[in-house]
């Protein structure tokens, strides 16, 4: 404790002249303490403790201070953030960053440049919140309503390398996810030559590769956000081969991880780009490498290097994961290519175990797109038993693997995978139900999907004797239903995400099919699942929502007791009348199956159900439209009218 009074002690004088009376001494105190804080990070922790941070903001931001004074306060702060983590928490608990942002606005270039170097110096750590500062659309907007575009733009040509890097980067910045940004971008002049031209030349090969790197990202962003077109020479024939040529393992580290993920990025949404990258410099082989980095030959001389990139190896396997994920989203041939690269399975596999989060949900991803096809579920996957690493993932994972993943285990249930027995008989299906009472939107649709893939996935019934098929798939429902519980069922058919409802739907409608099973369901839970159709008929919901709703009804009025509990149902009656007549042809239509099964005269009482409907009106609005512009509904009028003749 001695020791730490004494240290302080000696530190003391610096801030108590930061209050002398003496404008003058004030300015040559801060200055003193400038030379002493610097390299020395044990005298910089001093000042903080005693205080000095409040005094330097107190100064900097005081009108009676000289410029002169202020600029030198905003130095010292720049010196303290330099100093350890601990240092720039303490900066920022004393409101720092609104301090250096009003000290912007002054008309002096040297106060703003000490005051931007301390930003930077701040911003860079990473305890600082990026919230803090402009992130996401509304700031780029922001920005872009200042004039951004217009005052950085002929920094483009300054004399400067550092100048002109800094431009390019803010553009990138700029224009990232963001239309509006980007389609101004386009048509920007600089000395007579628009934008995008300045930055095809600026990703020439004889320019430095930060330049050709930053060049490429502006016109990737510029192209997602659909200011260009995916098929512009700009593109196809330079910022694709210049990003393939930043894959090679000539380049840095950084460059390979940056160059694989720019490209992935562009090539993602585009089935012709993907074609063209997969073609470019054997890139799928080249990618090979990404995994065999740094290797026990390595060129590299620099130990420091070598250090730097051991630690940064996995970065690289991230974004080869990334790019493969990319190339094989939709061509077949491509994903047979990286399948057949050596060793490419195992590796996946591997990296579904490795202790980055971010390689773990790239090779997840790299795994979702090549599981699109059919060939590669049922020969390489099973081959790997892929399936098992993957349950291990879904059983601990952050939220944005578990999505990936979850989707990914839903193709793998599908009917034509050999997985799927296997999958189901280890819990999957339970495990998956766990996901529907998620807080993430994704995660329950995730969760609905593959109950309607277990439900769906019935092919094999086809094989047993009738009566034993039809046991069989009794006991599905009946699974699912017991492992959703019907508590949960309920309460995702008033699930406020919209993808989340239509998929319970869907499978509602899935689980009412085949009369003697829709008569089983409605017999135990019809009064719960009369109430849902109710409230979503009655709700704000769009036109899709409502024809799956009134489909699942026209289910129900198939069954052969179920149909009692719509005919006895008077509120549910007038809502099918009142889409009857609705002015959208697909609710019009779903109406009508619910009413021709309703009169089919085949069935027992119907003509005590043909005379309720002719109560209410119902034959009236059949004779309409059965004149109905549009054939689909006229033929089913013109039925429905033919089961009162019969």
């Amino acid at each position: 404790m001695s020791v730490l009074s004494e240290v302080t002690a000696s530190s003391r004088h610096y801030v108590d002249r930061l209050f002398d009376p003496d404008p003058q001494k004030v300015l040559q105190g801060v200055i003193d303490m400038k030379n002493a804080v610097i390299g020395n990070n044990k005298q910089k922790a001093n000042l903080i403790v005693l205080g000095a941070v409040p005094r330097l903001l107190y100064l900097l931001q005081q009108e009676t201070s000289s410029t002169e004074l202020k600029t030198e306060c905003a130095v010292v702060l720049g010196s303290l953030a330099m100093g350890t983590e601990n240092n720039v928490k303490s900066l920022l608990d004393c409101h720092i960053i609104p301090a250096l942002l009003q000290g912007l606005l002054s008309p002096d270039l040297k106060f703003i440049e000490a005051c931007l170097r301390c930003l930077r110096t701040i911003f860079t750590s990473p305890v600082t919140p990026e919230e803090l500062l402009y992130t996401g659309p509304d700031h780029q907007t922001i920005l872009f309503n200042h004039g951004a575009v217009q005052n950085i733009a002929h920094l483009l040509t300054s004399v400067s390398y550092k100048v002109r890097m800094q431009a390019l980067k803010c553009f990138s910045v700029l224009a990232f996810e963001n239309p509006q940004v980007s389609m101004t971008l386009v048509n920007v002049l600089v000395d007579g030559e628009l934008l995008p031209q300045i930055f095809v030349k600026m990703l020439q090969r004889d320019k430095p590769i930060e330049m050709q790197l930053t060049s490429a990202k502006c016109l990737t962003y510029m192209c997602r956000a659909g200011a260009i077109r995916t098929d512009d020479n700009c593109i196809v024939l330079k910022t694709l081969p210049c990003l393939v040529r930043m894959c090679s393992k000539e380049r840095l580290l950084e460059e390979r991880v940056e160059g694989a993920e720019t490209l992935a990025y562009l090539i993602e949404p585009d089935v012709e780009l993907q074609r063209i990258a997969s073609i470019t410099d054997h890139l799928i082989a080249m990618l090979a490498d990404y995994f065999k980095y740094p290797s026990s030959v390595s060129a590299i001389t620099d130990i420091k290097r070598l250090d730097h990139d051991l630690k940064h190896a996995h970065e690289l396997r991230q974004a080869a994961f990334k790019l493969y994920a990319s190339l094989g989203a939709n061509d077949e041939d491509i994903r047979k290519k990286i399948i057949d690269t050596e060793n490419m399975m195992d590796r996946i596999v591997t990296g579904l175990s490795e202790s980055s989060v971010k390689v773990r949900l790239a090779a997840v991803r790299c795994l979702h797109s090549l599981s699109r096809s059919v060939q590669q579920l049922r020969t390489s996957f099973q081959d790997h038993a892929v399936w098992k690493p993957l349950m291990k993932v879904l059983q601990n994972a952050p939220d944005e693997i578990l999505v990936v993943a979850s989707s990914m285990l839903c193709n793998l249930l599908l009917e034509f995978s050999p997985s799927k027995e296997p999958i189901l008989e280890s819990g999957a299906v339970e495990l998956l139900c766990g996901l529907t009472q998620s807080e993430n939107p994704a995660l329950r649709v995730n969760g609905i999907w593959a109950l309607m893939m277990r439900k769906l996935s019935t092919e094999w019934l086809n094989s047993l004797p009738k009566n034993m098929a039809f046991q069989a798939e009794q006991k599905i429902k009946a699974d699912i239903l017991r492992s959703l519980s019907t508590e949960q069922l309920f309460r995702l058919l008033s699930d406020s995400d919209l993808n989340v409802l239509m998929k319970t739907l869907g499978l509602l409608r899935n689980l009412l099919s085949t009369r003697p099973h829709i008569d089983k369901i409605m017999s135990t839970h019809g009064k719960q699942i009369m109430q849902a159709v109710t409230l979503i008929l009655e709700g704000e919901h769009n036109i899709e929502v409502k024809e799956q709703t009134l489909c699942i009804l026209a289910n129900i009025a198939d069954g052969t007791t179920a149909k009692e509990l719509i005919m006895t149902n008077d509120d549910i009656l007038q809502k099918i009348k009142y889409y009857m007549g609705h002015s959208h042809v697909k609710l019009q239509l779903a109406a009508m199956f619910c009413i021709s099964n309703l009169v089919w005269n085949e069935e027992e009482g119907s003509q005590e159900r043909q005379d309720k409907l002719r109560d209410m009106g119902i034959v009236d609005i059949l004779h309409k439209l059965s004149q109905s512009p549009d054939s689909n509904l006229c033929d089913k009028a013109k039925t429905a009218l033919q089961q009162y003749l019969a």
